[in-house]
């Protein structure tokens, strides 16, 4: 018998990860994004990774409508901008610092890294959409991620 959701998220709270907020844009080419810990790379050769989207979150219709996203890898200053993309609201992007890639999806000012990716399939998962991506763009800064455990953030020790 599989265990519960709240098990799962339990014990899945033990593996920590990097945050990420993943970009898109709307069919009417407005920024939309979401805050994602679900992200893996799949392949060197091509360049592909992938996010988990939960299919209730606001911006999960634009993923397959633009066909792009961006991951952009959030730094440990980023704390509230995980927050914001991790809620619902209707202006996510109010006061946080962007610039349209290339494949228009918003890269974040303050991004320790960014890929930006074209959508080359979905999957179903559950309650979430597996999107693959081929990297088509992708650039590093200096800096510290921003790291999630247990259910809150945290920092990597000096």
């Amino acid at each position: 018998m599989a265990i519960d959701s709240v098990e799962l998220r339990r014990v899945m709270g033990h593996f920590a990860t990097g945050l990420t907020v993943v970009t898109t844009v709307s069919a009417h080419g407005e920024a939309s994004g979401l805050t994602a810990n679900a992200v893996a790379s799949v392949s060197l050769n091509p360049p592909l990774v992938l996010v988990c989207v939960d299919k209730t979150a606001e911006s999960h219709p634009h993923f397959a409508q633009s066909k792009v996203f961006t991951i952009n890898i959030l730094g440990e200053q980023q704390e509230s901008v995980s927050r914001r993309f991790a809620g619902k609201g209707p202006d996510k992007f109010a006061g946080v610092g962007y610039r349209p890639g290339a494949n228009q999806a918003p890269i974040l000012e303050g991004a320790i890294a960014y890929m930006e990716c074209t959508l080359v399939a979905a999957y179903e998962g559950g309650d979430h959409t597996i999107y693959v991506g081929e990297v088509q763009e992708a650039s590093t800064q200096e800096g510290r991620p921003l790291l999630f455990f247990r259910g809150g953030y945290h920092q990597l020790d000096s």
